[in-house]
Order: C-alpha cells, then structure tokens, then sequence
C-alpha cells in the first residue's frame, strides 16, 4: 500500500500538470514508478497511466484536437513503439534504469533548450517526431519533449498542441502496453489488478479536475517548469540508482 500510495502522488501531480500545461504525466511519473517498481514494469504502469489521463482529457478539449495531425503522428510512433518494446525485454534491470534516467534528462535538456523557429514545415518533421516520440515512450515512458520540440519548430499552436497531444499520448500508451506485453514485459503489480486500476482512475479524475481549476489560474510556463524540475529529480535518482546497482552486483 506503500508503494501504491507514493505512485497515486505522483499520478495526481502528473495529472495536475498535464491538464494546466500539457505535458506531465510520463515526465513526473515515469522516474518516481521506475523507482518503486522496478523500470520494466514501472514504465509499462507509466504507459498505462497516459492511455487514462489522455482519454480523460481528450474529452474535455476534443473540441480544439487536430484529429488528422493526430492520426499521422500516432501512424509515425507505431515502428518506434515497437522497437522500444523490444529493447526493454532485452535489457537488464540495472541498465534499463540508467538508460531512463538518462532519457529523462536528455528529454528534459532538449525540451528546455529548443527555441521556437517556425521554419520547418510540419510534413518534414512530422513522420521523425512520432518515431522518435513513440521510441522514447515504450523506453522510458516520456514521448512529450520529442513532441515539443517538434511543436516548437514547427511553430504548432499552443493550445492545438496541448489539445492534440491528448489523443497521441493516449494511444501511444496504448500502443506500449500491448507491444510490450506481447515481447514478455514482466508486469508485477503490489496490489491487485482491480485495486491498482480503480486508484489510478480515481487519482487521474482527481487531477484532471484540479488541474482544470488551475487553468483559468496558474500560469502554464510555472506548470511546465514545476513538471521539469520534479522530473529531473527522479531522472537523477534512477539513473544513480541503477549505477549504484551495477557497482554493488
């Protein structure tokens, strides 16, 4: 119930975050998960936490989603899904940390150092964008920076692009969890199945919900900065702790 517990708090802040600014939910929740439950399996749980709290907040902005552009990059993620299912059935435990704290990271630098140029035309990057999207995604359960970055670019509307990201994240999560069963992904919960499910439903409500009064409150650029620092955080911790783990074996 611990660990439960812990995973539930960094759902809701991810969820919190995701509906003020976008993006949060992989970035927050993927290192704290990969921590409590190992990176295989805390990643596939990350997966399965955006295919809900993109679906919910799908519902809420469908209205301002550009399905078209949508469909593309979730076609364009589907080869690099796969091939991430696949790494992450290969790797070891130990490694497999090192490799999403240091995705993490590296997500985290491009997002914060990419600067808007508006000069690529999207039918160039859109196609890299989703594959590179959809690699880190099944890896390491953050597909947003590669999203961003490809939105800065591009010089994609921001509230399109936060709407639009909904439906992708949703069924890049899926799409994660399917391929990454099929490749024999271990996937342990601590509780059982129903207990963890109906938690998380509950918890990523509850976000949506706040984070939907926050809105009309919170400055996005202060969400946005807050989900990057917390995400650093558990990039730094896992990637210690795998390191740790491979010195210590």
């Amino acid at each position: 119930m611990l660990i439960l517990t812990a995973a539930l708090v960094a759902v809701l802040v991810g969820s919190i975050l995701q509906r003020v600014s976008g993006t949060g939910v992989g970035l927050v929740v993927a290192p704290v998960l990969s921590l409590l439950m190992g990176p295989a399996t805390g990643v596939l749980v990350t997966n399965a936490a955006t295919v809900c709290s993109g679906f919910m907040i799908t519902l809420s902005v469908r209205r301002m989603v550009e399905w078209k552009h949508a469909a593309i990059l979730i076609a364009a993620a589907l080869p690099g899904v796969i091939l991430g299912a696949l790494v992450v059935s290969w790797v070891s435990a130990e490694w497999l940390q090192i490799g999403v704290g240091a995705v993490v990271l590296l997500a985290l630098a491009i997002t914060k150092f990419s600067r808007s140029t508006g000069d690529v035309k999207q039918r160039k990057a859109v196609v890299p964008a989703g594959l590179i999207g959809g690699f880190f995604n099944s890896t390491a359960g953050v597909a947003a920076p590669a999203m961003v970055v490809y939105s800065r670019i591009t010089n994609w509307d921001q509230l399109r692009f936060a709407a639009t990201m909904q439906p992708v994240f949703m069924s890049l999560g899926a799409l994660s969890v399917g391929s990454k069963l099929i490749a024999g992904v271990p996937f342990v919960l601590p509780v059982p199945v129903f207990v963890a499910f109906g938690s998380l439903i509950a918890t990523i409500f509850v976000g949506i919900t706040v984070g939907t009064w926050l809105s009309h409150r919170m400055d996005k650029a202060a969400a946005s900065k807050l989900a990057m620092t917390l995400a650093a955080v558990g990039g730094v911790v896992v990637m210690v702790r795998g390191a740790l783990a491979l010195i210590l074996a």
